[in-house]
């Protein structure tokens, strides 16, 4: 890949940056601006050499047809004058503003990764700049399909994102990687790929049940997948670790319990290496203080010269509550791009970015 800081001269070139602003919206403003701040320094970098900036990003899920606007007052609060342009085809060239475009998503070429809709995003720049690792996962047309139009680069975050994540592959050790939450199907390639690499596998959160299920240990109304994932292969394997006690309710295994903690606090105070992705229990629902005290015990860890990489959308919400983003040694912006880059070392935003410079 071509990166950002191997472009010399930035002086009036129109520099079109994709970035991921899906950041939560209430009431009109921003709620959570983490996505925002991670991208300050590219926007910082590129206005020091005196570019052209144009920005662009999607927000919602899906389908969704949500505005930008409120990310665009959000900028203003943060010192960034940017002007808010609804319509691409509208931009104005020679504004000595910074442009945000409206939410890519409003059009139908943006998820088809149009090639058309593609070509005329391009137009708008000199040069294409990913900043979106996030939504590299994507085939959309402003990640994938642009690159053939334009002189395409990694932007600052993509390369921090690529280079921390990649350390997993060959981290140093005693390396503990902890993975919670739900959506098994994405996240056993991982706990295969890492029972390989690490030295202890935690699975906890929801995923920790369909271990339970398939080695016919009774979950009751506790929330599992309905595939059957052949688990047994991993039996017996001193690597890998599960809860050892839960908290139940209502019938249902709800979070991890107590000697679960100590396990981890012992482990994690072992690891020279940590990679972590998923909450132990059912965060979103209140169950929430065995993944904060597990949060706290890596930030700690971080401190004494462990280095630490988190990830994921529930991961994002417990940090920002304990507010110890800066705790750790890198904070992936990425939830199913983190996962689909750990699983298989590249996502279609990184091989587009590569085609591009053939």
């Amino acid at each position: 890949m071509k990166y950002l800081k191997d472009i010399k001269e930035l002086k009036g070139v129109r520099v079109l940056v994709r970035l991921d602003l899906n950041v939560p919206v209430r009431g009109g403003s921003v709620t959570d601006d983490f996505r925002i701040r991670k991208i300050l320094p590219t926007i910082k970098y590129l206005q020091d050499r005196q570019a052209k900036i144009i920005l662009m990003s999607h927000i919602g899920d899906g389908e969704a047809k949500a505005s930008l606007f409120p990310v665009a007052e959000h900028f203003k609060k943060l010192e960034i004058d940017c002007v808010y342009v609804q319509d691409y085809k509208k931009v104005l060239q020679n504004n000595d503003k910074i442009i945000l475009l409206e939410n890519l998503r409003v059009y139908d070429g943006e998820m088809q990764n149009d090639k058309a809709f593609a070509k005329e995003l391009a137009s708008l720049g000199d040069i294409y700049v990913n900043e979106a690792f996030a939504v590299s996962h994507r085939h959309h047309a402003s990640v994938s399909a642009i690159t053939e139009f334009i002189p395409s680069y990694a932007g600052l975050l993509f390369e921090e994102e690529v280079r921390h994540l990649k350390a997993t592959f060959k981290p140093e050790h005693p390396f503990l990687f902890i993975i919670g939450g739900a959506k098994f199907e994405t996240k056993i390639p991982l706990i295969e790929k890492f029972l390989k690499i690490a030295d202890k596998v935690f699975v906890g959160g929801a995923l920790a049940n369909n271990f339970y299920k398939e080695r016919g240990v009774e979950i009751g109304k506790s929330l599992v997948s309905p595939e059957h994932f052949d688990l047994d292969r991993f039996a017996g394997n001193p690597k890998l670790e599960l809860p050892v006690d839960e908290v139940w309710k209502n019938d249902a295994i709800l979070d991890v319990g107590p000697k679960t903690v100590s396990i981890l606090r012992e482990e994690v105070k072992k690891a020279k290496h940590i990679l972590w992705n998923g909450p132990l229990g059912l965060y979103e629902q209140g169950f929430k203080e065995p993944t904060l005290s597990l949060a706290k015990m890596i930030a700690e860890a971080t401190k004494h010269g462990a280095k630490s990489i988190l990830g994921g959308g529930d991961t994002l919400a417990v940090i920002a509550e304990l507010g110890m983003e800066d705790h750790f040694t890198f904070v992936s912006t990425g939830g199913g791009a983190m996962l689909e880059f750990l699983a298989t070392g590249t996502l279609p935003g990184i091989e587009a970015l590569e085609k591009s410079e053939a």
